[in-house]
């Protein structure tokens, strides 16, 4: 089975590509360089002439809140564009079967939790991450209609949980919670200095290892048509902000004390994934947090000192 992932280069397309299932596939995992998803005719030439059974589309600009916040318009434009030009032009090539990742920021901000998959599109989003929301939902809905319009063309969505992992991005600024928790407090542990965190510590975030991710990929690969059409990928349960900090603090082997700024924004107050569906689908994340902290600790170490 040809297999294509978009996003090779990224956090979820290199768990996808070193997942020990990956040798059971021909994949095809396209870099920057080598495909620009931003360019519609390079990427309608590209699926047309390599004729993949399955795409993973994994590919997209992402970042943490402050991210988010300074570059609206690129976080909506780019992802929308990359996200339309794949799904049209799998389409268009006779692709039969696209998984798109997309992102709890899908949920409207004020939706019940656990979130169900029928909540999307049901109240106003997120300011903080409003931009990125509208180009995962447009994708989605895009499956959607396609899969609507000929039932035969397999497009489905899948809502991931926030992710962390082996090649997530460490940068102070444009990284997600975890790895910039990760780096703060590694820092703070050699400076001596307190750890500043955003809030008052006590939003709630459901975070998975992005490994756990491939896991349920692969799992889908091989019980696609009777995956559901949406389908929340999770954990199922939640902790707060202040303890992710003291779970990371506790890897990192930080002893010293957290301030807290409250000035700063820290988007919804809870995103936990209601994983009904995809327990009935037949899989459960098996990672723990401490587990998962601690490999991803060592990533940075070994990658980022």
């Amino acid at each position: 089975m040809r297999l294509m992932i978009t996003g090779g280069r990224g956090m979820v397309g290199r768990n996808l590509c070193e997942h020990p299932s990956a040798s059971g596939y021909d994949i095809l995992a396209p870099t920057r360089a080598e495909l620009d998803l931003a360019d519609s005719s390079a990427v309608q030439a590209y699926v047309a002439s390599n004729k993949p059974d399955m795409i993973i589309h994994a590919a997209g600009t992402v970042g943490g809140i402050q991210a988010n916040i300074e570059a609206p318009v690129k976080f909506l434009m780019e992802n929308l564009a990359v996200g339309s030009n794949l799904i049209m032009a799998a389409r268009d090539a006779g692709v039969l079967k696209v998984m798109n990742i997309g992102s709890s920021c899908m949920y409207p901000r004020d939706a019940p939790n656990p979130l169900g998959e029928d909540a999307i599109l049901t109240g106003r989003l997120e300011p903080t991450n409003e931009g990125y929301a509208l180009a995962k939902i447009a994708c989605a809905k895009l499956c959607a209609y396609i899969r609507a319009e000929d039932p035969r063309f397999l497009y489905k969505t899948i809502v991931p949980s926030n992710l962390y992992g082996r090649y997530d991005n460490f940068h102070p600024v444009r990284s997600h919670m975890i790895p910039a928790v990760i780096r703060k407090v590694h820092e703070a542990k050699l400076t001596g200095e307190a750890v500043s965190i955003w809030g008052d510590g006590s939003a709630r975030r459901e975070f998975m290892l992005a490994s756990d991710l491939a896991d349920f990929v692969y799992f889908a690969i091989m019980h696609y048509s009777d995956m559901p059409d949406m389908l929340n990928v999770g954990l199922g349960y939640d902790y707060s902000v202040l303890d992710y900090y003291r779970a990371v603090a506790r890897v990192v082997g930080f002893t010293g004390s957290f301030i807290f700024d409250t000035s700063k924004p820290v988007g919804m107050t809870q995103k936990l994934m209601n994983v009904e569906r995809m327990e009935s689908f037949g899989w459960r994340a098996g990672t723990n947090l401490e587990s998962g902290l601690t490999s991803t600790y060592e990533f940075f170490k070994s990658e980022h000192l």
